[in-house]
């Protein structure tokens, strides 16, 4: 009988995660003070994040060694498995392989932990108290507040409003592992308040969450902030993913021909992605791809410059691929892929043609997750489902001529806590949504002024 699932035993683990800032040929432009305008140092970052997560978001070290504690907690679920999709490859009938990295394995049920336990580690041992931060669908916000339950911090969540009432699961998952839990915008906080005054019915978005999370961290003694995705230290978290699936790839004598992830801020993409970059810049052929919804189209359709990551303009600005921090995106619910920029590291990639990007409409990858489903057997998360759109539309590309390709995918997370999507999408209720160009357009004409 031919191997579906492959495992590595935990001595096999990474010990280290890769910072692929060591091999780009050109690294982003650096984040720039949100007042001056000027690239931001440690002492500028110090009031929001521990200095330890501030010294990796600037270093040019090709390995970091994973602490200890991180390693004892990662071993609740990983090393994750590598599972051949052999019957999603008969009910399509192509002759590719397709592949993939289940990171559902994990408590809360997505890759968020990879990033959340080691934040809620290097803040812990750096004394700070609480932690306060965003979520979009609540993946992120259920994986910090996992991860701040096993080192005894105090987490603090504002969770986008739209997804708050959507995804009801998700807060009663972040409450359990002792969590506070806010809808975002809220009137706890003047950012809140305001975007309230101007909009009693605003959905919230990523950004006005940040907005509120930042307000808490410098209001309150003793917060730290803490990001899901985006910088380069999150980024670099999540490269275990890759780390592991190389290794795992290398056990059957297997290598990819093509890699795909969601996108939302980029960091399960980034994770997943990287290591196999790696070999890239060295000649390696490979082709990566990027996939993001329609309704929020930062890769495909944004301009890359330097924007905010909040609506409150408290960040450092970042030179991203961006919609505007003014974005509000509409109500889809892959609520993780609703951020108005992507990840410097990701953007420069796409600037550079090391990878590229797709878009999809959410009907098109929800059908793509019942299919998963119903071959498989594995509920993709909303988002995921955006990546197995893409996989399943390359896989018929193979059929039709006759490639066998190897075909990766990063499965970033289970959809168990969306079945409420489903049955929307189920009885028919689900729309499609293409951004408007005009409102993409209003919404750079808002960026700051920074390049002339």
């Amino acid at each position: 009988m031919e191997v579906q699932m492959i495992q590595l035993k935990a001595e096999e683990m990474p010990q280290q995660w890769y910072n692929i800032q060591a091999d780009l040929p050109e690294l982003p432009p650096p984040p720039l003070h949100p007042v001056t305008k000027k690239p931001v140092g440690p002492d500028d970052l110090a009031p929001i994040f521990p200095m330890e997560l501030i010294k990796q978001e600037m270093s040019r070290e090709r390995w970091i060694t994973i602490p200890d504690e991180v390693l004892e907690v990662y071993q609740l679920w990983r090393p994750t498995p590598l599972v051949r999709a052999t019957r999603l490859e008969e009910y399509l009938e192509t002759p590719a392989r397709i592949y993939f990295k289940n990171e559902s394995y994990s408590p809360p049920g997505s890759h968020k932990p990879n990033t959340a336990v080691a934040q809620a580690y290097y803040n812990k041992k750096e004394g700070v108290e609480r932690i306060a931060t965003e979520t979009g669908a609540g993946q992120w916000g259920s994986a910090l507040a996992f991860a701040t339950n096993l080192f005894g911090l105090k987490c603090i969540v504002y969770m986008v409003k739209v997804s708050y009432y959507q995804k009801p699961y998700r807060r009663s998952m972040i409450q359990l592992w002792g969590g506070e839990i806010f809808p975002s915008p809220s009137s706890r906080t003047k950012v809140g308040r305001d975007i309230l005054a101007k909009d009693p019915d605003s959905p919230g978005s990523l950004g006005v969450a940040i907005s509120e999370a930042l307000e808490e961290t410098v209001s309150h003694p003793g917060t730290k902030y803490s990001l899901g995705s985006v910088l380069n230290h999150v980024l670099m978290h999540q490269t275990i993913v890759g780390l592991e699936t190389k290794k795992q790839m290398a056990q059957i004598d297997e290598y990819p021909d093509v890699l795909i992830g969601c996108v939302g801020g980029g960091s399960n993409f980034a994770g997943f992605t990287f290591p196999f970059i790696h070999d890239k810049l060295k000649g390696k052929e490979i082709e990566v791809i990027a996939v993001e919804p329609t309704a929020t189209p930062t890769l495909t359709k944004g301009p890359h410059r330097y924007d905010f990551g909040d609506v409150a303009g408290l960040t450092p600005m970042l030179k991203m691929y961006t919609l505007g921090h003014n974005f509000i995106p509409p109500k889809i619910h892959a609520g993780g892929l609703r951020y108005h920029g992507m990840a410097p590291l990701v953007s420069q990639m796409c600037k550079t043609g090391l990878i590229r990007a797709e878009a999809y409409h959410q009907i098109a990858a929800f059908e793509a997750g019942r299919d998963f489903a119903r071959t498989q057997g594995f509920i993709p998360a909303p988002e995921t489902n955006h990546a197995i759109a893409a996989v399943i539309a390359e896989a018929k590309r193979c059929r039709e001529t006759k490639q066998e390709k190897v075909i990766v995918f990063n499965f970033s997370g289970h959809g168990l806590i969306d079945l409420s999507a489903y049955d929307e999408f189920l009885a028919g209720k689900l729309q499609d949504y293409e951004y408007p160009k005009e409102k993409i357009e209003e919404a750079i004409s808002q960026l700051p002024q920074v390049e002339k």
